[in-house]
């Protein structure tokens, strides 16, 4: 599964057939759509999709306000920021789980690989505890580089800066910064706050704002753009490191360039939303199944793919159990390890390398 750019088949030496990218990218963007005007109607208040519509259309100056007062908070305020929010988040770390596998060559890597998410929950909890919620995107953004720091500070210790070593140093940082975590809260935490933290740790919107959309978007639209215009390059790291100097690619500038830029997409997507499984380690699998491994294709489509799966997550996650809520983590969790069994059942005896 996405062992090589070209895909084909063992035999016959043909690729197989796929759909235009044009046909992918509108049936996505359609899919996306209709997801965030249905996500918004559903709730509590009975509200319809016409007036969704009319709200956002008033907001934005293109017609008259034409919807009762409550119904245009609930719409404008509470629901589509929210929404919006878990459409980028999604996008954006079905994109960064697409990119770090391809850069490792590790078909089981995703956006958490280089401890962001334990440096950005150590940061977020920091500030939960210390009562000064409203710093808590900026200190899970400043967790997340911290740790990236640490990580990449650990990994050319031990000589040459390569991708296995990376993702040890990795690993030994996320145990560190979720010990860290763990201790703060235990000495800490008293109260209704441990089931605030509890919350975020296992990845929530609950507290999404139009700053949320603008922390997401913004990090999905600069560093989407960036990875995408070089997706040639990416698709050159699928022969091996060899193979990519051969074709031009500048291997060591352009892996650590490229994972930096992935991590300060991941620091911002955690930084409004916890950290939320499963989506960019299961959607890159899921899509190139009928993309191709192409990254040209794969990542805009695993993009309009994330956005689509992550808003009816945390749909679910608010509405459920209603009045409770469940931490869209767990909703995600229960979704992707299903789907992650039948792509490892389609591709047994595959490569994955």
């Amino acid at each position: 599964m996405r062992s090589t750019p070209t895909d084909a088949p063992a035999t016959g030496g043909r690729a197989p057939l796929r759909p235009p990218l044009a046909v992918l990218l509108a049936v996505g963007a359609v899919a996306l759509v209709a997801t965030v005007l249905v996500a918004v109607t559903i709730g509590p208040a009975d509200l319809g999709v016409g007036e969704v519509v009319r709200s956002v259309g008033a907001h934005l100056g293109l017609r008259a306000p034409d919807v009762p007062r409550l119904h245009d908070a609930i719409v404008w305020e509470l629901r589509l920021p929210r929404v919006l929010t878990a459409a980028a988040v999604g996008a954006g770390l079905a994109v960064a789980g697409a990119v770090m596998q391809s850069l490792t060559r590790n078909p089981l890597a995703d956006p958490y690989l280089l401890g962001l998410s334990s440096g950005a929950s150590l940061g977020a909890v920091a500030v939960l505890l210390l009562g000064v919620a409203l710093l808590l995107p900026v200190a899970a953004f400043v967790g997340a580089l911290a740790a990236l720091a640490a990580t990449l500070a650990l990994a050319r210790t031990g000589g040459t800066l390569t991708p296995t070593r990376a993702v040890l140093a990795g690993l030994a940082i996320s145990q560190l910064a979720a010990a860290a975590t763990s201790f703060v809260v235990f000495w800490t935490a008293t109260g209704d706050s441990y089931r605030e933290i509890l919350s975020w740790l296992m990845g929530s919107l609950a507290g999404a704002t139009w700053a949320s959309v603008a922390i997401a978007g913004g990090a999905l639209v600069v560093v989407g753009s960036v990875v995408l215009a070089g997706a040639g390059r990416l698709d050159a790291f699928a022969f091996g490191d060899t193979a990519a100097a051969a074709l031009g690619v500048h291997v060591y500038r352009t892996r650590w360039v490229t994972m930096t830029l992935v991590a300060l997409l991941t620091g911002a997507m955690v930084a409004v939303s916890g950290a939320i499984g499963f989506v960019g380690l299961v959607l890159p699998h899921a899509v190139s199944v009928v993309t191709g491994p192409a990254h040209r294709r794969l990542l805009p489509v695993a993009g309009l793919a994330g956005a689509v799966l992550l808003v009816w997550a945390d749909t679910l996650a608010r509405t459920v159990f209603d009045p409770r809520e469940l931490p869209v983590g767990i909703v995600t969790a229960l979704l992707g390890v299903p789907v992650f069994a039948v792509l490892l059942r389609r591709g047994r005896g595959a490569s994955w390398s």
